[in-house]
């Protein structure tokens, strides 16, 4: 088969422990866009969190795709422009605030180049912030102050609070909201329907690439389904193992050029093959 575009998620898959990208694998990414490749940055970052890797990476230049907020957000890097964005109903805010008011979690969302954040702040909601290189807005109102579309909210805390509300809310929203865990720590609230494959598959419809050429890589728990979506599935050696469980192959670690090494396997497959 050959592959003719690659989406990744980006902490823990294209970036190594650091949160960046090493030398090779830019390289190696930069060389499949010469070839006539494209690239998908699919994260549950805000956009800014990830127009950092899109230009290390010429996505600009080569007519990549940045996929922020777990897909609720698909932007064409060429043009800038925003292909498909889907927002939260509002309404949800104020009852999700009363739920966790119990809790030891703090609540993010964006706006602009900041993370604007409500009942607590915790050191998860700083690791937030930095590895978004974004400032925080703490509000004491948070349901007041957020009066405008917004793509997701994001709970951060303690493992054991994160999984306690991720059952509740889960619950309480089937039906109307999409309520996952990317990290132990941190768990995504997004519109009903919004996940990575649900928006590769719709980027993929227009700009005519079939899933079979597509190929996903990532290691947390919002990556399974676009592992499951592509033609070719790929988790990353550091990945939870329900990760692995539905992938069809796993690459080395996210510090040891796991990227690299999966496209490698692709193009020496290719030549085995004459594919």
């Amino acid at each position: 088969m050959s592959y003719k575009i690659i989406a990744l998620d980006l902490d823990g898959t294209l970036t190594n422990s650091k949160k960046v990208i090493t030398v090779e694998t830019q390289k190696t990414l930069i060389d499949f866009q010469e070839n006539g490749g494209k690239v998908i940055l699919a994260s549950g970052r805000p956009t800014q969190g990830i127009l950092l890797h899109a230009k290390q990476l010429r996505l600009k230049e080569y007519g990549g795709y940045i996929l922020a907020y777990n897909g609720g957000c698909v932007i064409d890097c060429k043009t800038d422009d925003i292909l498909f964005q889907s927002t939260m109903p509002l309404e949800y805010i104020p009852e999700i605030c009363e739920i966790i008011k119990d809790y030891h979690v703090g609540i993010n969302t964006y706006e602009g180049d900041k993370i604007i954040v409500g009942h607590e702040l915790n050191q998860y909601t700083k690791l937030e912030a930095k590895i978004n290189s974004m400032k925080i807005k703490f509000v004491d109102n948070f349901q007041e102050y957020v009066n405008f579309d917004v793509n997701k909210c994001l709970l951060q805390g303690e493992p054991e609070e994160i999984l306690k509300l991720e059952k509740i809310l889960s619950e309480k929203y089937e039906g109307k909201l999409g309520i996952f865990k990317s990290e132990p720590f941190f768990l995504e609230i997004v519109p009903k329907g919004i996940d990575k494959a649900m928006s590769i598959d719709r980027l993929l419809h227009m700009i005519g690439i079939k899933t079979e050429e597509c190929i996903a890589c990532g290691d947390g728990f919002n990556d399974i389904s676009m592992i499951k979506y592509a033609g070719l599935g790929v988790a990353m050696s550091n990945a939870a193992e329900p990760v692995k469980n539905a992938a069809d192959c796993i690459t080395r670690s996210n510090d040891e050029d796991g990227i690299v090494y999966i496209l490698n396997c692709v193009n020496m497959s290719a030549r085995l093959f004459g594919r």
